[in-house]
């Protein structure tokens, strides 16, 4: 269970997965967590034919009922000072992959990770990305092997057109979750049939 927790999630650039996830985030409220919501540079900017920032800003902060974090200062102090109980990116972009994996951290949502794993608490992985059996392909392997790091299950999303790409089953967010917080494990299987 979730009772109490307090979970920060991470929101990157892929903009097509917005409208799966974010009506998610209710189901850590749900379960008795309070969620605090980071984004990237690129969320609060972008407009794409999936919505503008500005709309997805004010659908995250009415599901969470807090103020969207969106500077490396704002989320710095989610290290001692301000923990989280675990941090959850999703969806995860392949340059944010890159950039965690090589110890960047360049925007809010690497910081407030970088601050959770410094207080030794897990951090949440679902991916969204078109290189992930690319050029990402070592990056995720070096952060599957990493210590209080854990990845929502994952398939291939369209093996035949996007062979590298792979996105994170979104719905097991939160039991993906409760077992890093609970059983500091990893919830198995990690590698799934992806269905749309």
């Amino acid at each position: 269970m979730l009772e109490g927790k307090r979970i920060g999630l991470g929101i990157t650039a892929s903009h097509c997965t917005y409208e799966d996830v974010v009506p998610k985030i209710e189901n850590f409220i749900k379960a008795g967590a309070s969620v605090v919501p980071i984004i990237t540079h690129s969320v609060l900017t972008a407009a794409t034919r999936f919505g503008t920032g500005e709309e997805w800003i004010k659908k995250i902060e009415s599901i969470t009922g807090e103020k969207v974090v969106s500077s490396i200062a704002g989320a710095e102090p989610f290290g001692p000072s301000n923990p989280l109980d675990c941090m959850v990116i999703a969806p995860m972009t392949g340059n944010s992959i890159s950039k965690f994996a090589n110890a960047s951290t360049d925007s809010p949502v690497l910081m407030a990770a970088k601050a959770t794993l410094r207080n030794g608490s897990p951090v949440v992985l679902g991916i969204s990305t078109n290189d992930a059996l690319g050029l990402n392909g070592v990056n995720i392997m070096r952060l599957l092997n990493s210590k209080n790091i854990y990845f929502i299950p994952f398939g291939q999303d369209d093996p035949y057109n996007k062979p590298n790409s792979l996105i994170s089953d979104f719905t097991k967010m939160v039991e993906t979750v409760e077992h890093a917080i609970n059983h500091k494990k990893q919830l198995q299987p990690l590698f799934i049939q992806y269905l749309k």
